[in-house]
């Protein structure tokens, strides 16, 4: 240990958290440990500030573990707000081993997972929770947590609560805990949101900023370069390859997967990072970057704030962030450790004038530099992992392997002692092959693990279970099949088929009479009458259309006058032209004579 520098031992942290951080390799305090570990322990609220990577989670996570009680049934005593999931698994990560040295429990509780899991674990009692606001609020509304005992509570990069909308939550979550709690908020920058959380939730509250961390923060590189639009992707590829690692950040979730598959197009082993992917699919991907399977993570800002993987050589802005908070947050994954690290943003023409704008906000000079390859390091060699096969037929496989990742051995038909032969395009395994597969007799049956399976099963049931007609298997009233051997059963299978055989003549002569050579007389259909409707009403109107019918339709029309004088007269009738009918003979009688003699 250095000069000056201080253990944790002197202040105050229990001998227990010691020994744990000592196995992890950590034995001095970083400078916001230093400066919040002690007055925490005291029992003061902190508001500390300071960057990331500097140790903000040791400098509230070695408090907590320290001061916090046994929990009850979905009674927690601590809570850790975090903005994203990254972060609470980071959380959870750093403080597990700590609090397992205690003798006390934590639980993580993000969206994207099961709800279900949470509430047990709730059942059995936890002692500190790590969540998401949104999370939390729905295990409140469900009643599954209460944080009402809850005296202990930490809001962990309390501006970015703001800036994704979490702050009218926050407070929400903090009305419903203990009156006399106490209150940690730590965060890489403090605005005026954050103030509004400290005036109304911190009781003279100790605060402490840390502009950087000495030792810890290697010399980190900012280059600025105006690059076309339409050759950035080929641009940033052709970058990517010198670099051991690196994170490209993007500004949409659309465009992180769009660069992403672009990326692995030109050849970069690249994965997607974002918040419309499952949860699953963002442990694989921060996964593989850390185990270096891929050397390249493309994400979001939302994903920013948890990434915490150590030897990032390049952090590159593909889109320029929009805040110059979102720039520092983005600039801190890499230069951890004390290892150097390069920060690249690509500016198009049209984001010129904003970047310019954010350089004046982070004190950097007004100035974009002139891209060339010959500043950058030389492109580094990776060795790619593929699958061995040696003479005595074994070989490595990636995909598919039993628990513990041991190889198979595969005799010369691709058959292997863990199952059927695997198929796939290439080489490569897609899952069991299940198609039948037979013995070394070559007698016709198939051997296949699942076809095994189901002729023991036909066996058993053949052996030990009634069955009835057809083969079905008997049941009791309480539905369980009826054993052979089972001391209460009443009848055997044969009395199961004749009673069958019963019930089904009874049905027989209910439901169909016998008839001697009779006809059955079969009731008569009888046409249902046509009720009146509105749509009947239309087509018998549509059918009469063209009749000269009387307003009134009480037969008064021209036609029917003309008619009945006619009739009357003995003369031929009227047609619907109000003229005389070419069969009967001519009349000098018309409608208009009828009207002026007043028939």
């Amino acid at each position: 240990m250095a000069k000056g520098e201080t253990t944790f031992g002197e202040l105050g942290v229990s001998a227990e958290v010691v020994a744990a951080l000592s196995k992890k390799g950590i034995t001095s305090a970083f400078p916001i440990q230093a400066e919040t570990i002690e007055a925490a322990l005291a029992g003061r609220d902190i508001c500390g500030k300071a960057p990331t990577g500097s140790g903000k989670t040791l400098a509230f996570g070695i408090p907590v573990v320290d001061l916090v009680e046994k929990g009850k049934k979905h009674r927690p005593r601590a809570l850790i707000l975090s903005p994203t999931r990254e972060l609470a698994i980071q959380i959870k990560t750093e403080l597990a081993p700590l609090a397992k040295a205690r003798g006390r429990s934590v639980l993580t509780v993000y969206g994207g997972t099961d709800i279900q899991k949470d509430r047990r674990a709730l059942v059995d009692g936890v002692d500190i929770v790590v969540a998401t606001p949104g999370r939390l609020e729905d295990l409140i509304s469900r009643e599954y947590l209460s944080l009402h005992e809850v005296d202990l509570v930490v809001v962990d990069e309390a501006d970015r609560m703001a800036d994704m909308g979490f702050l009218h939550t926050v407070k929400r979550i903090l009305d419903q805990t203990s009156d006399d709690r106490r209150t940690l908020l730590f965060s890489a920058t403090l605005d005026g949101d954050v103030d509004e959380l400290i005036i109304r939730y911190q009781n003279d509250p100790l605060t402490v900023e840390v502009e950087s961390v000495e030792g810890e923060s290697g010399d980190v590189t900012h280059l600025w370069y105006r690059v076309d639009g339409k050759g950035r992707i080929d641009l940033t590829a052709r970058v990517l390859e010198r670099y051991e690692s690196a994170i490209v950040f993007c500004r949409t979730r659309k465009g992180c997967d769009r660069a992403a598959q672009l990326l692995v197009r030109r050849g970069v082993d690249a994965v997607a990072i974002h918040g419309d992917r499952s949860q699953a699919q963002r442990e694989r991907a921060l996964g593989a970057f850390k185990r270096g399977t891929a050397n390249v993570l493309v994400a979001t800002d939302v994903a920013a704030r948890g990434i915490h993987v150590d030897n990032v050589s390049l952090v590159l802005h593909y889109d320029p962030p929009e805040h110059d908070k979102d720039y520092i947050h983005r600039s801190g994954r890499t230069g951890r450790a004390g290892a150097a690290g390069t920060v690249m943003s690509f500016i198009i023409p049209q984001k010129i004038g904003a970047a310019k704008s954010m350089q004046k906000k982070l004190f950097f000079p007004v100035e974009f530099d002139e891209f060339s390859f010959d500043n950058l390091p030389q492109p580094v060699t990776r060795i790619r992992r593929e699958r061995k096969k040696s003479e005595g037929g074994e070989r490595k496989e990636t995909q598919g392997l039993p628990k513990g990742g041991k190889s198979a051995r595969f005799d010369s038909e691709g058959r292997s002692e863990d199952g059927p032969k695997r198929t796939g395009p290439k080489g490569k395994g897609r899952g069991r092959d299940r198609r039948p597969r037979y013995d070394d007799d070559n007698d016709g049956v198939d051997v296949t693990p699942k076809a095994v399976r189901k002729q023991r099963k036909k066996q058993w049931e053949s052996d030990n279970v009634v069955k009835g007609p057809r083969g079905r298997i008997m049941r009791d009233a309480d539905g369980n099949p009826i054993r052979k051997d089972d001391p209460g059963v009443k009848r055997s299978a044969t009395d199961a088929k004749r009673s069958f055989a019963e019930k089904r003549d009874r049905a027989d002569k209910t439901e169909k009479p016998r008839t001697a050579g009779k006809a059955v007389a079969r009731p008569k259909r009888t046409k249902p009458k046509k009720r009146w409707n509105e749509e009947s009403e239309q087509k018998r109107s549509q059918k009469d259309k063209g009749k000269r019918r009387s307003p009134s339709g009480d037969g008064t029309g021209r036609d029917a006058q003309a008619n009945k004088a006619k009739k009357k007269a003995g003369g031929p009738k009227m047609s619907k032209k109000s003229g005389p009918s070419k069969s009967g003979p001519s009349s000098s009688v018309t409608p208009k004579s009828i009207r002026r003699d007043g028939r």
